[in-house]
């Protein structure tokens, strides 16, 4: 253990802030034991747990979580942040976060300055609130391409590194190359016939191809529309004809987890419009439909010589999420959806030039445009692996590709340190962890952090694709603690509010509610009235002021700490996708067996992901497992193959309301045994 007059100092440290004797030693303690243990990785995680268990065992909640990692001045020094708020002057991380809601215009206005946001036209100004709150209106006057800001950096820097399941080769992509490729499916999209306002299916793995067509189609003017590649052919159809889409793009096949998918066959079976098809080999020999191209074909018109340029509230983008109404939500953002996204990956998750950021996940998900955005107009390298990055071949390409911003998913952190994967992996490399997704786990996370030997904390990041980035979440000036945030993110607030309206008080949990209005915060739903879903009915605020709905349970915990709760609607989070009770329900009443089904989600009390658990009243006798097999094989079929029904309990009813409304709480009561 550390040297008594070590732990001292750090406890004197930590009393200057008005914290706790005893809290303070134990942090200082846990701090002491990470020095002496110098980036041990061979220490088996045990010790650790052993060492950690012990030393809090006994933590006063009015003392907060353990900070388990706590930033150094030189650190904060050399942030973003902290050379942010030198520039302003401001010398606490609280007094900005204050400014940035108080001055919300010229907060955007040195976001835009210092993200180099491209501008055709700039604009009269940087917020126009005369229509209220909720309908601002951001940047007006001013014309632009945001994909023209994802391409400042110089030319020779690398822009992308690729690796894929089964090889161990790596590829490397320029800024400039980048650009090259985005203006030539650019020119192949003009050459079909595409421009402003039409829309492109994507249903395609994130590649640098996807990641270069993406770009292409905004710079083009069209309208992407993201499908993720795991969907199948009815989820596919269903979000091309919301969407309205003109042609698609998408691959010949590509391999996942040992398994080979094969996107273009679905394309086929959806009858999908024309379609462009990456080929997954020179020797592929490709059966087209009449009116479908190769990749190669298509990229062999003229490049776009400029981009299209327009209001920067043109939709650039559809992406979706479920609802409670069983209908995915078809959300657009615009060009200024993105400078959401690269403002928080700028400040929260503190990416720079010098980063290069991995963040496993799928075109048809937000954070694969978040990803694009957040890493090219910071002017970093993103680094894209394609397959499933579970095995110790993704970690060895996070190693070797000199990942230093990872963002991950709980369940896939979970899968990570039950399968020892990442044993032999060094990611001493990685500065700073990001999470979403899901509620997390305390334990997993240390872990997590145990893999870089403490020296990155795990920058929490809760939102939603209707915000385009996050509403809560972390930063490296602030302490760490698995499985917790720190602050709302900069540009906007919240209130955490109980059943009655009113703020919890720390210790307690209560629906959040969004403060706007925020660059990013949509605008309007292709197929929902935007006003219905997101501020009829939402309580007022302090002294009056309007909020958005978000859904989800917050807990505010003593120390300026704040932890997921799950989700205070009837949306839950199965391996990172948001899915409605009603979709999950809909196709389980499909099966001969169930008369009626309900679905919950629960976490277990220590957190983590969320689990599927279904009350099923049944048409007669039926073996569980058997019948739970078979649903999770329909499940697969027409929703994800990551859902999965964890438990599956017989009743004779389900409870209801007098005016027949399903009571999912208390079904979710009986999970938690608070209910029979």
């Amino acid at each position: 253990m550390g040297s008594d007059e070590t732990i001292d100092a750090m406890i004197d440290d930590d009393l200057a802030e008005g914290r706790s004797p005893a809290a303070s030693r134990q942090d200082a303690e846990w701090r002491s034991w990470v020095v002496e243990q110098g980036g041990n990785l061979a220490l088996p995680f045990a010790d650790h747990q052993r060492t950690f268990r012990r030393i809090y065992a006994v933590r006063d909640p009015g003392d907060g979580p353990p900070r388990v990692w706590e930033p150094k001045s030189a650190g904060v020094a050399g942030s973003n942040l902290g050379e942010f708020m030198a520039a302003l002057g401001i010398d606490t991380y609280a007094e900005l976060h204050a400014w940035s809601i108080e001055q919300r215009g010229e907060f955007w206005r040195h976001v835009i300055e210092r993200l180099g946001v491209v501008f055709a036209e700039p604009p009269r100004e940087i917020l126009d609130l005369s229509g209220g709150p909720e309908e601002p209106r951001w940047l007006p006057g001013a014309r632009m391409n945001i994909s023209e800001s994802c391409f400042t950096a110089p030319s020779t820097k690398e822009a992308v590194i690729s690796g894929r399941e089964g090889s161990a080769a790596i590829s490397h992509v320029t800024y400039g190359e980048l650009r090259e490729l985005a203006a030539q499916v650019a020119g192949g999209l003009r050459a079909r016939g595409l421009g402003p306002g039409d829309a492109v299916g994507f249903y395609l793995p994130m590649t640098v191809d996807c990641v270069a067509a993406y770009l292409g189609a905004v710079q083009a003017g069209c309208c992407v529309v993201s499908i993720a590649s795991s969907f199948p052919v009815p989820e596919l159809q269903r979000r091309l004809a919301i969407g309205d889409c003109k042609a698609v793009i998408t691959v010949e096949r590509f391999l996942r987890g040992g398994r080979e998918h094969a996107p273009y066959e679905s394309v086929c079976k959806a009858e999908a419009p024309p379609a462009i098809v990456i080929q997954a080999s020179e020797q592929s020999r490709l059966e087209l439909r009449p009116d479908d191209l190769t990749w190669e074909d298509f990229l062999t018109a003229e490049p776009l010589a400029a981009a299209e340029v327009g209001d920067p509230f043109q939709v650039t983008n559809v992406l979706f999420s479920s609802g409670t109404t069983g209908v995915p939500k078809a959300i657009p953002w615009t060009h200024l959806t993105p400078i959401k996204g690269a403002m928080d990956g700028h400040f929260h998750q503190d990416i720079g030039p010098q980063d290069v950021v991995a963040w496993p996940t799928d075109i048809g998900w937000m954070m694969g445009p978040w990803l694009i955005y957040a890493s090219l107009l910071n002017g970093a390298a993103m680094a894209l692996w394609e397959g499933a990055p579970t095995g110790r071949d993704f970690g060895r390409f996070v190693e070797q590709a000199g990942v230093t911003m990872l963002g991950v998913v709980p369940s896939l952190v979970r899968a990570w340190r039950t399968s020892g994967a990442l044993d032999d992996c060094d990611w001493r490399g990685i500065r700073v962890f990001s999470s979403t997704g899901e509620p997390s786990n305390q334990e997993d996370y240390l872990w997590l952090m145990s893999r870089a030997a403490y020296r990155a904390p795990v920058i929490e990041y809760c939102g939603g694709t209707e915000i385009g980035g996050g509403y809560i979440a972390g930063t490296v000036v602030q302490p760490a603690s698995p499985a917790t945030f720190t602050t709302a993110c900069l540009g906007l607030d919240f209130e955490i509010l109980d059943p009655h309206g009113q703020p919890v008080a720390a210790g307690e949990a209560g629906e959040l509610f969004i403060v706007p209005p925020s660059i990013g915060l949509s605008q309007k739903l292709l197929n929902a009235d935007h006003h219905d879903v997101y501020f009829a009915g939402c309580p007022p605020g302090q002294g009056g002021r309007i909020l958005r709905r978000h859904g989800d349970e917050i807990a505010r915990l003593a120390g300026d700490f704040f932890s997921a709760e799950g989700r205070a609607d009837d949306t839950m989070n199965l391996g990172g996708i948001k899915v409605s009770s009603l979709e999950i329900e809909r196709v389980l009443a499909a099966d001969q067996a169930i008369y009626e089904a309900a679905a919950v989600a629960i976490s277990e009390p220590s957190g983590g992901p969320e689990r599927l658990i279904v009350f099923a009243v049944l048409e007669g006798e039926a073996n569980l497992d058997s019948l739970r097999g078979e649903l999770n094989r329909r499940l697969a079929s027409e929703l994800s193959p990551l859902f999965r029904i964890h438990e599956l309990r017989q009743v004779e009813m389900l409870p209801r309301t007098a005016s027949n409304k399903l009571m999912r709480r208390e079904l979710r009561a009986r999970c938690l045994g608070g209910g029979s």
